[in-house]
């Protein structure tokens, strides 16, 4: 049987001790050990650090040193927070004094050389003939490979210690002066590694000539996990998280009240993607989709539950699988003249493209045009202020709002366009705008800020726990 290839995010990484007694060894022993490669990302937080924070945008090394004047050094002391965090973080899963003493210094010498390197590059750019702006690129890079290098070692070494045959591998290109692609990075480190017999512990940070950060950014982890999967001819990709994919957030919801999936397919991952929701990041999923490896998204810390598959099978049936919801802004720009005059959709678009805001959505009429996008106030601002320039007798304005998604397989027959907007009446709450395409796989409600919460619980009530009762509910004999 073929191997898998399975992949450990970041929050789970900071309980690798449990999921190695629960997941990776578990009741598993000899040869029952093997066929399984696991791509690792960073221990949580680490990346933060590295880089800048995911959601609050709180400066890391990176971040630091792309604004520092080259006579400053602030990131040094962002460095070595880094490195003290990475000692917390291995020190809190490996049991053995050798084994902390071995991850110590694997973190010496990996935040050594990057700060080498940092030093040197600002004592380059010192100079007029080169710009610092030219290497920031292959600086993030550098900076955020340290994150996976140090988790996947650390990892590496506790499996050794509990009689695991695991085998560190490192794709970060550390030291390594050689440019070849994702492929080959991938094909040449795995050439003589057996996962019949070995356990290969794979960072998700590969370095490569194309740059995954450049087109991927903070979903590179997932692009390497994929790519390994397609190239290595996996029986099944694995993602392991701390939940089920399920029907709702059960904060929202109650814990009683959502359904794990069990199934789906990618057109609901990208929908979920496009959501902020990301089962796995498109690109990634693309990869996995092409080359028929089936995506399956476990609980890690219930191994023995099979979690939800996904692969290119459509519904059986019509059914509402997730509700979902985000926090956005919807950017409206308002123009009396725009009637039968072409050209205002390019327009704007190129100024979201120049910006980098995603465009999560996007409705218009007769003389308005509005995108629902993710984006920073700040960075809306500037945006505006670029369309006002461009188009001077528009009304260029910007609102706070949510939406709150429906979104399954195949929602055809449901009405859930009708009875979603009925529940959130009855709920005593109200839909702004309310869209639905014709591909019928998910269902957009507009809403204020602080109606996002209570409508997915009445989104939820309505659409997935009336029809699982329903389901549920003893069907009458005749007779009766």
């Amino acid at each position: 049987m073929a191997h898998t290839v399975e992949k450990i995010g970041g929050t789970s990484m900071s309980r690798i001790d449990e999921l190695r007694d629960a997941l990776i060894i578990g009741d598993r022993e000899g040869p029952d050990l093997y066929g399984r490669i696991f791509v690792v990302s960073a221990f949580g937080g680490i990346t933060n650090l590295l880089l800048e924070h995911k959601k609050t945008g709180e400066p890391g090394v990176f971040a630091a040193f792309a604004n520092d004047d080259v006579s400053d050094h602030g990131w040094h002391e962002r460095l070595d927070t880094v490195a003290q965090a990475m000692r917390e973080a291995h020190a809190h899963v490996l049991d053995h004094p050798a084994d902390v003493e071995s991850a110590d210094a694997f973190v010496r010498e990996r935040v050594l050389g990057a700060r080498d390197c940092l030093i040197d590059l600002q004592r380059l750019v010192s100079y007029g003939h080169f710009r610092l702006y030219e290497h920031m690129g292959q600086t993030r890079e550098l900076l955020s490979g340290l994150g996976e290098a140090h988790s996947a070692f650390v990892t590496a070494l506790m499996l050794t210690r509990a009689g695991v045959n695991a085998r560190f591998i490192d794709l970060s290109g550390w030291r390594d002066r050689g440019d070849v692609s994702l492929d080959e990075r991938i094909m040449g480190a795995m050439e003589r590694v057996d996962p019949t017999t070995e356990m290969p512990i794979v960072t998700g940070y590969a370095q490569c000539a194309e740059g995954l950060m450049s087109e991927f950014d903070r979903g590179y982890s997932e692009v390497t996990f994929s790519r390994l999967a397609a190239l290595t001819g996996a029986r099944e990709a694995i993602i392991h998280k701390e939940f089920h994919l399920s029907s709702a957030d059960p904060n929202l919801v109650g814990a009683q009240n959502v359904r794990k999936l069990g199934r789906t397919n990618y057109d609901v991952a990208d929908q979920l993607s496009n959501l902020g929701m990301e089962a796995i990041h498109p690109k990634a999923a693309k990869m996995l989709r092409q080359s028929g490896v089936p995506l399956r998204v476990t609980n890690a810390f219930e191994p023995h539950d099979p979690g939800t598959l996904i692969d290119d099978q459509p519904a059986e049936q019509a059914a509402v699988e997730i509700v979902t919801g985000l926090d956005l802004y919807a950017l409206e720009v308002f123009e009396q003249d725009m009637v039968g005059v072409k050209g205002y959709d390019a327009a704007i678009l190129d100024v979201l493209t120049r910006h980098n805001v995603r465009i999560v959505s996007k409705v218009s009429n007769a003389n308005t045009i509005t995108h629902y996008v993710d984006a920073s106030l700040k960075t809306l601002r500037r945006v505006e202020k670029d369309l006002n320039s461009r188009f001077p007798s528009a009304d260029v304005t910007s609102r706070a709002i949510s939406m709150a998604s429906v979104v399954g397989r195949d929602l055809a027959g449901l009405s859930v366009l009708q009875r979603g907007l009925v529940a959130i009446a009855e709920a005593g709450l109200e839909a702004i705008g309310a869209s639905q395409g014709p591909r019928n796989v998910d269902v957009q409600f507009i809403l204020e800020r602080d109606s996002l919460k209570p409508v997915i619980a009445a989104l939820h009530g309505a659409l997935v726990e009336q029809n699982s009762a329903q389901k549920a509910r003893p069907k009458l004999s005749r007779a009766a």
